[in-house]
Parts: C-alpha cells; sequence; structure tokens
C-alpha cells in the first residue's frame, strides 16, 4: 500500500511538471520571440533605410553597411525607431525574426560606436607589427606570419604584443580575431600562443622525469 501511494505521487508530479513545463513553452510559442519583438533604437547621427524589396542600408559616423532581410521578414522605419516583423508562424521563420532583429541592431551599433577584439601574444620571442595592410606575425616558427588586413577592418599594435581589431560590421571583426589567434592557439601547457583579452586557458601539468 505504501509503494502505491509512493507511486502514485511520483506520478501526479511528473504529470504536474510535464505539463506546466509545455504550457510555457506554447505560451512563449504564441507570444513569439522576445528579441524580435524590440524594436531597434536609432542614434543621432545614424540613417536607416529599408527598401520593397527588404535590403536594409545603415549609415552612420563609422561607415555605411548593407543586408538584405531573409524572405517572410519584413522591417519598418518610424519614429527613430526600425521595428522587425514576421510574415509566418513557422518555427523557422520565428528564428529567423529574433536572428533579423539581432542582426539589424548590430549594423546600427556598428556604423555609430563599432565592434572591437582585442588580442595578446604570449612568448618569448613572439611579437606582432602592422606595415601597410599586412600584419606580421613572430610567433616561433622559421618564417614569419603574414595577414592581409581587410579593407573595412583597423588594425592596431601595443606593445608588440597587444593586437586590437577594430571595425563597423561584427561578424568580419569577430572572423579577423579568430583567424589571427588560429595561427597559433595558446597551448595548454605554458600558454604560449594567441588569445583573446581575458581569455582562460586552462592550463595542464608536464610530465616529470622520476
Amino acid at each position: 500500500m505504501l509503494l502505491l501511494m509512493k507511486y502514485r505521487e511520483f506520478w501526479v508530479e511528473w504529470v504536474w511538471r510535464f505539463f506546466l513545463r509545455h504550457a510555457a513553452f506554447y505560451r512563449d510559442a504564441k507570444r513569439g520571440s522576445k528579441i524580435g519583438n524590440k524594436a531597434v533604437e536609432i542614434p543621432d547621427k545614424v540613417k536607416v533605410n529599408v527598401d520593397q524589396e527588404g535590403a536594409v542600408s545603415v549609415e552612420g559616423p563609422k561607415g555605411k553597411l548593407q543586408w538584405s532581410l531573409p524572405r517572410q521578414i519584413r522591417a519598418s522605419v518610424q519614429d527613430n525607431r526600425v521595428s522587425v516583423v514576421r510574415e509566418a508562424e513557422s518555427r523557422s521563420v520565428k528564428a529567423l525574426h529574433g536572428l533579423s532583429r539581432s542582426l539589424v541592431h548590430n549594423m546600427v551599433q556598428g556604423v555609430s560606436e563599432g565592434f572591437t577584439k582585442q588580442l595578446e601574444i604570449e612568448g618569448v620571442g613572439f611579437k606582432a607589427a602592422v606595415q601597410g595592410s599586412t600584419l606580421n606575425l613572430s610567433l616561433g616558427f622559421s618564417h614569419p606570419v603574414t595577414f592581409s588586413i581587410p579593407k573595412d577592418i583597423k588594425i592596431t599594435v601595443a606593445d608588440n604584443t597587444k593586437i586590437t581589431v577594430q571595425g563597423v560590421d561584427k561578424q568580419l571583426v569577430g572572423q579577423v580575431a579568430a583567424d589571427i589567434r588560429g595561427f597559433y592557439p595558446p597551448e595548454p601547457y605554458k600558454g604560449k600562443g594567441v588569445r583573446y583579452a581575458g581569455e582562460q586557458i586552462r592550463r595542464k601539468v608536464g610530465k616529470t622525469v622520476q
């Protein structure tokens, strides 16, 4: 009898949690994307234009960006705000709704403030220098590593070991920083290599001779 009562309590609790979880899911799904429903504020000195075909162009003090909205996603500009809406309720369109709003927000932020990624070089004799449109890296190899700086990216080096990547396109800034780090990712024993500023490296203890 006691075992039966415990089984019933377990069953009721499981069913209750299951339905609560699914009720919350459907409520959020009906409500839609929280990110997509938020309007993007347009700062001063920034101009946003959306044409009938869904092409978004943003221009500000830092530069100019263009991007085309996915199908079934529309945007409009009113009262210094950009509103992004969807024309369907499928799962994929809902995902694109929030993504599109985030990308438009990044465009506005990029042309008004810009994006920055900082890298640090660790290692004896490891250093970097910018010469024209090329970043030269000395990373302990038998040859120097050269990286061609993209047109819309600015790279500066301080103290030969601190690299700053700046640009208006968040994706491009992140990709350039990842490419530079990829030449010599930080190794776990001595920590040598190129790392993001503030990145924590999980260190390993080397083998010792007994």
